[in-house]
């Protein structure tokens, strides 16, 4: 809450909340200067999404109509003045097969949803842990990671054809070789020893590519597995 209330951003988008509004405090409900919105899904202390917004929201939408997606609390859409924002927490496939199954199911659903939503708001913001590192430069160990979820070719191929459908990268867009992590097990010291991820995006359609003043990576802030990561606009 330091950090939020310095950092002060227009939009603010949490992913894996692992609560509901009704076991916190008004501090956290309720910040000075925000609209909250939530989506905690159906299990107790699971998963979960949350906005926090300063301006106008024209409307919002925790769903996309598949009911074993929509139970788990994995999204957030809200309308703004010249784009529409999915603050999404995609599900890790570690588990076991069936989970790995269900999380390329979510993938192929969100992008099908995108692409009837472009017809009506073409501008789409889309962020969050998508749980996929995407190229080699994304993560440490590459090689070592090939066969885990989360680097799998299939997995990869997937945020390949998600690009395809009219989406950038925006840190890839702003920062094409630099080599930056977004998240770091808690094991053996890998954020001490920076053996990371980036698997923390945004995607905004083409249409938005000028209006692209940033994108950050704020891996000096503490207190997650994750840090955060930003985007600028004009």
């Amino acid at each position: 809450m330091d950090w939020l209330h310095a950092e002060q951003p227009d939009i603010l988008c949490l992913q894996e909340i692992k609560a509901n509004p009704g076991q916190l405090s008004s501090a956290l409900t309720a910040p000075t200067g925000y609209t909250t919105y939530w989506n905690s899904g159906m299990r107790k202390g699971y998963s979960g999404v949350a906005t926090f917004v300063k301006d106008t929201v024209y409307s919002v939408t925790d769903r996309i109509g598949i009911k074993r997606f929509d139970c788990e609390g994995r999204l957030l859409i809200t309308e703004h003045e010249g784009f529409t924002l999915l603050n999404v927490y995609f599900p890790n496939g570690q588990m076991d097969e069936e989970r790995l199954q269900y999380k390329f199911e979510f993938y192929e659903a969100l992008i099908d949803y995108c692409e009837e939503l472009k017809k009506t708001r073409p501008r789409l913001i889309i962020c969050g842990d998508f749980n996929t590192a995407h190229r080699e430069m994304d993560l440490k160990n590459p090689r070592a990671n090939a066969k885990r979820s989360g680097f799998l070719p299939a997995e990869r191929e997937i945020l390949d054809r998600f690009l395809g459908h009219g989406y950038l990268d925006a840190f890839r867009y702003m920062y094409p070789d630099k080599v930056q992590y977004s998240w770091w097990s808690y094991r053996m010291r890998a954020r001490e020893k920076n053996v990371g991820w980036r698997i923390d995006y945004f995607y905004v359609t083409e249409n938005l590519a000028n209006g692209i003043l940033d994108c950050v990576i704020l891996d000096e802030i503490k207190g997650s597995d994750h840090c955060p990561i930003g985007i600028y606009l004009e």
